[in-house]
């Protein structure tokens, strides 16, 4: 598909190029569909693409050389993959892997540096972008140190919440566990009690926001900063 074709993105960094910027893409620019676990970049390995999701949810993980996986940065239609490139680096130190299923527009890591290079409105739009991961991955850090597991659950779901095209998400307690660091039952007993608390809807593997507002306050201002910074650098509101 040529990216004339794919211009109607509904990634929300492409949706906010000028036409010229986003036809600097055209030489290597394809949709593609993201499949559960895909690798997207692998950590102090070359970044050989860069994928503008449109669907689904990717995720920033890191202690992969100790056989653990946390996760500490989420994108989906808010953002890329690959944002060591727009910061002017080949590789990044963490992994990137699809968490929900999806797709994305993927430009090759050269093109993307030859677009940076002649348009400085767009190495502005995505070097924002990175800026507001960066916090993104603070804000994480501070939730881990100072929020109880309810609040870090809450402030993750509002983060896919805000990421998803639809109401309900489909992800396992089993992963929540892996992405959150805790064990799955303690997982299980989180999602009861925002359910019980009618803050979320628990379905088979499948969660749903009910109270923005009441999950917002659970989770001790870690969420908000990023997702500010986010609309501050970028221009494109963020949240629901």
């Amino acid at each position: 598909m040529s990216f004339l074709q794919a211009a109607n993105s509904k990634n929300l960094l492409l949706a906010a190029m000028s036409p010229d910027d986003s036809a600097l893409f055209r030489p290597t620019a394809t949709r593609v569909q993201l499949t559960l676990r895909q690798m997207l970049e692998e950590a102090h390995k070359p970044i050989e693409f860069v994928y503008f999701i449109e669907t689904g949810l990717g995720s920033v993980v890191a202690g992969k050389q100790f056989n653990v996986s946390v996760e500490v940065g989420l994108f989906g239609r808010d953002g890329m993959s690959g944002t060591a490139l727009v910061l002017g680096d080949t590789e990044n130190a963490f992994d990137s892997i699809m968490q929900i299923k999806g797709s994305a527009i993927r430009v090759s890591a050269d093109n993307l540096r030859s677009a940076l290079l002649q348009s400085p409105s767009m190495t502005k739009l995505l070097t924002g972008y990175a800026r507001a991961l960066g916090i993104q991955t603070s804000c994480t850090a501070w939730a881990n140190a100072d929020v109880v597991l309810q609040g870090r659950l809450a402030r993750w779901i509002l983060m896919v919440d805000d990421r998803v095209e639809h109401s309900h998400f489909n992800m396992t307690h089993e992963l929540l566990s892996i992405l959150l660091s805790v064990r799955r039952a303690s997982v299980t007993d989180a999602l009861k009690a925002l359910g019980e608390r009618q803050l979320i809807e628990v379905l088979r593997h499948e969660i749903g926001v009910i109270d923005r507002a009441g999950l917002i306050a659970l989770t001790r201002g870690t969420y908000g900063m990023a997702e500010g910074e986010y609309a501050r650098a970028t221009g494109i509101p963020l949240s629901h």
